[in-house]
């Protein structure tokens, strides 16, 4: 198949290039190529390579700065997702989309979960964004498959794991809190990247959940990461009202993988079992790049 991935400088867009370029010809690009919230360029670049699938990993993740940046994060997380998915029905391609835990308010009670059928409130500009973005998708073209996913991590591009290891590294005696009180699953960009291959060759269609098995605090999800890398430093749990943010995040935001379990397509590992295969693979990298 033709593959058209854009965001692709980003960390999941970095691991569908891997996964998909075994098997496809695949075209990765992010803005300097392609951009998304102008309709004409996005209309006439998938035109010229009439892609059998586009798999759009763009979004403006940066959710604080969502707040503050309002005209931008809809542009790329709502205008950008319609663009494509526009160009999408008149080459009948597929259209494979990421979303996020953020477009639900966490106000489920521990260990709850949101399944895909659970109402959409969100709490941040960047969770009404991703949402206004799954509802672009879902009214533009039938043919599509809608991914939300949870605190994603990858070797590529930046992440929560890599600022706290380059602060933990950097400022070895800091003293660095970490929220405890929002739970949520981390999820690796490479196993969901071979979840969205798994997906596309089962011809699955509409909205999934997408995240790892069980789930964490950040703080927990940072205390594993860096006893596994046997990194020493000054880690301690704090509570949201301690650690205020311009943007409002869900206490509880985890995802069940309903879908995809029903449907037998489900993927995913327990997020404890990547982040030590992820770990295995890369931590001596991720030491070196962080060590700076």
């Amino acid at each position: 198949m033709n593959i058209l991935i854009t965001g692709g400088n980003g960390q999941l867009g970095k691991d569908c290039e891997q996964v998909f370029k075994k098997r496809h010809t695949t075209v990765c690009v992010d803005i300097d190529d392609l951009d998304i919230t102008d309709p004409d360029h996005a209309d006439a670049f998938v035109k010229k390579i009439r892609p059998d699938i586009i798999i759009n990993c763009a979004a403006f993740t940066q959710v604080d700065a969502c707040e503050t940046q309002k005209e931008a994060a809809e542009n790329v997380n709502v205008i950008g997702p319609k663009n494509l998915a526009k160009s999408a029905k008149k080459n009948n391609s597929l259209l494979v989309h990421i979303s996020t835990d953020y477009v639900f308010d966490g106000e489920k009670e521990l260990p709850g979960s949101y399944i895909e059928t659970d109402t959409p409130t969100p709490l941040s500009y960047y969770g009404i964004t991703k949402r206004e973005g799954e509802l672009s998708v879902m009214h533009h073209t039938s043919n599509h498959i809608i991914l939300r996913t949870a605190w994603l991590y990858g070797f590529y591009g930046h992440n929560f794991l890599k600022a706290i290891l380059k602060k933990a590294m950097n400022q070895p005696e800091a003293k660095i809190k970490i929220v405890n009180d929002q739970f949520g699953t981390p999820t690796w960009s490479f196993r969901l990247a071979l979840q969205i291959e798994h997906l596309i060759n089962n011809k699955g269609q509409g909205l999934y959940h997408a995240s790892s098995e069980g789930f964490c605090s950040w703080y927990d999800f940072a205390e594993y990461f860096l006893e596994r890398l046997n990194i020493d430093c000054n880690i301690s749990p704090c509570t949201t009202d301690e650690y205020p943010t311009p943007a409002a995040r869900p206490k509880c935001s985890i995802l069940e993988n309903r879908r995809l379990k029903t449907d037998g397509l489900n993927r995913m590992k327990h997020w404890q079992k990547d982040l030590d295969e992820y770990i295995h693979q890369y931590g001596n990298q991720l030491i070196l790049e962080c060590r700076k």
